[in-house]
């Protein structure tokens, strides 16, 4: 009789470890990059309105996370708000409420960074999602893309995005893209070129945020 129910216990563990186990892999956990330098620092309605979209069709035990792109952005002194959403509906519901009152605060602090470490941003998401153990990965970069490094930050080496998606939300053309678009086509090529190579396992682009908002989430 005790060994039919050591048998049992154990057969249940596993059944249990292997349910919570898929469970994850059917998770989304997403990583919203926000750049806060130059024009972008008067951006942050539209930030607002994506994280917005994020929270709302983000499910129980799914992840969410905000970080500002700063001098340095290697470091998780730059993640506004993190969640992960838990399995009973009401309680998710309390964490989004929770979730979206930390981003209006944020929002309504004075912004603006002399530089932009979005290579640190990515690195610092990578490990987040990876964290996780989410099915989807996808890092949200809410920026022009011009990397502008301070003195002393060094990111030319490779980095790992293995099974990430990255989306390049709202990426404005800057005055020197007007005059030459070349620099802007150029510029987007280089970022795609990169992260696949550092493994992502997409590059999305979008800028129509009024009708081609589901684009963030939507795999291919």
């Amino acid at each position: 009789m005790k060994r039919i129910l050591l048998i049992a216990s154990v057969l249940f563990g596993s059944l249990f470890v292997t349910a919570c186990g898929d469970s994850r892999m059917h998770s989304h956990a997403v990583y919203m990059l926000v750049d806060t330098s130059g024009t972008y620092a008067q951006e942050m309605n539209k930030a607002t309105r994506i994280i917005n979209y994020l929270l709302a069709s983000l499910n129980s035990g799914d992840s969410l996370a905000v970080a500002k792109v700063e001098t340095r952005s290697f470091t998780e002194k730059d993640i506004i708000a993190k969640v992960t959403f838990d399995k009973r509906p009401s309680q998710a519901t309390t964490q989004k409420r929770a979730f979206k009152a930390k981003i209006e605060e944020f929002a309504k602090q004075p912004l603006g960074s002399a530089f932009t470490d979005i290579t640190g941003g990515l690195i610092q998401g990578a490990e987040y999602l990876n964290e996780t153990q989410a099915g989807i990965k996808t890092i949200v970069i809410f920026s022009d893309m011009q990397e502008e490094l301070g003195q002393g930050t060094v990111r030319d080496f490779p980095i790992k995005l293995d099974g990430i998606r990255i989306v390049a939300l709202n990426v404005t053309k800057l005055r020197t893209d007007n005059a030459d678009p070349r620099l802007y086509l150029d510029r987007l090529a280089r970022w795609e070129a990169r992260v696949r190579k550092a493994g992502a396992v997409e590059w999305v682009m979008v800028n129509d945020l009024e009708n081609n908002m589901e684009s963030i989430l939507k795999t291919r």
